[in-house]
């Protein structure tokens, strides 16, 4: 009875756990519950069954005996190996934050204490500010955002970056579960207070972009106008858009490089059991300094699916800046965020919505953007990607600048 009892529980064991990389792979909703309680569950019978349960001397002859002491020891060293293998800190070799110069700090009502560089508009000043929102969720604030948008503030607007609550040089959060969609939309309603202005512009790349729209949700009367570029899905997020078919006109292509691919090239076993015990279980496996020295090494990987031509990407060691358990927290706050689009519905706001012809981002999310914002301008830009600017970027300013002349 022992051995048929290991055999069984073995054979299921391995079946569960194909099963769950083929329903992952194919991005089903029972991927969890298969990966996570399933193959655990069997894993733990089988082992019992290995060690614990005896089995009769008579059943077994000599090979069978040894076979069964190697699977013993076998499955030993296995445990051992995980156990190193997942508790075990490790280093992504990614540089220390890049200075900043001006930077600021805001102390908000909501409890964050935030980074922030303001580059003042030069001559006759605008009435309303612009306010930055990077992509991410737990993008930080770099050089390289501060010296696009410099042209921009030559125009007389004051331009406000800063780096999310959980990322770039803005304070990390004790409790993991308080990185939400919630709380990062009320810190921005919380700066354009500590701002003064009566209204602002938002620009909002990628994940900006949703939480512009989850901004001006709630917020419409403050908002002068926005420019979204690259948008990511508006949450909760409707899957079938995905399915929507772009115009031929528009000549969209999918990037060569995609996300799923820099995923799969920088996670190991110890970063996927810390974004599971960390979405599940609301605890950090590794510290916020290894995470974020992650979070910097997955960037690049994935950063390629954000261009056109994969050669417009610096092939240099990352700089540590991006919030790891900002980002793994707030997506996942993603499906329990207010649906904001009966408050958007014929919104008056003048929109912008920029798109790369080879953007990552599926048309009928770009297209959602439009069917709320009747006021709306569409530019798409031929051989760019997610992140325009890094290929396009006098384009870019010149739509953006274009806009704001006409907003």
């Amino acid at each position: 009875m022992g051995k048929k009892v290991i055999i069984l529980s073995g054979i299921i064991t391995v079946v569960t756990f194909q099963a769950g990389l083929i329903l992952d792979h194919n991005r089903s909703r029972f991927a969890d519950f298969v990966q996570i309680i399933c193959f655990p569950f069997c894993t733990l019978v089988f082992l019992f069954s290995l060690f614990l349960v005896r089995t009769r001397r008579s059943s077994f002859g000599p090979a069978a005996r040894n076979i069964f002491w190697g699977m013993r020891i076998a499955a030993l060293l296995g445990i051992v190996w995980l156990v190193i293998a997942v508790f075990w800190p490790r280093s992504y070799g990614s540089h220390p934050m890049q200075p900043r110069e001006g930077i600021r700090y805001w102390d908000l009502a909501t409890g964050s204490r935030i980074a922030y560089t303001l580059i003042p508009g030069k001559g006759i000043k605008k009435p309303y500010p612009i306010i930055y929102l990077q992509g991410g969720p737990g993008g930080a604030i770099g050089r390289g955002e501060i010296q696009l948008l410099t042209p921009v503030a030559d125009d007389g607007y004051d331009i406000y970056l800063f780096d999310e609550i959980g990322c770039g040089r803005s304070d990390r959060l004790a409790n993991i579960r308080d990185y939400t969609v919630d709380r990062h939309k009320r810190d921005l309603e919380a700066i354009v207070q500590q701002i003064g202005a009566s209204k602002v512009i938002l620009i909002g790349q990628s994940w900006g972009a949703i939480l512009a729209v989850l901004y001006a949700a709630d917020n419409p009367g403050s908002v002068a106008g926005m420019i979204v570029t690259g948008p990511g899905p508006i949450i909760p997020v409707h899957p079938e858009l995905a399915r929507v078919a772009p115009p031929d006109s528009l000549h969209l292509h999918e990037p060569y490089y995609s996300n799923r691919q820099g995923n799969e090239l920088a996670n190991n076993i110890r970063t996927r059991a810390m974004a599971l015990i960390a979405a599940k279980f609301g605890v950090k496996l590794a510290s916020d300094s290894e995470a974020d020295d992650f979070a910097a090494y997955l960037n690049r990987l994935v950063n390629r699916s954000t261009v056109a031509d994969t050669s417009h990407i610096r092939s240099s060691i990352p700089g540590i800046g991006a919030g790891y358990y900002d980002g793994v927290m707030t997506v996942q706050s993603f499906s329990g965020t207010p649906d904001p689009r009966p408050k958007l519905k014929n919104s008056a706001i003048p929109i912008l919505v920029m798109k790369g012809q080879y953007d990552n981002q599926k048309w009928g999310f770009t297209h959602e953007y439009l069917d709320l914002f009747p006021r709306h301008r569409l530019v798409v830009f031929p051989n760019a990607g997610h992140c325009i600017s890094c290929e396009q970027q006098e384009q870019y300013l010149a739509a953006i600048r274009s806009f704001l002349q006409k907003a």
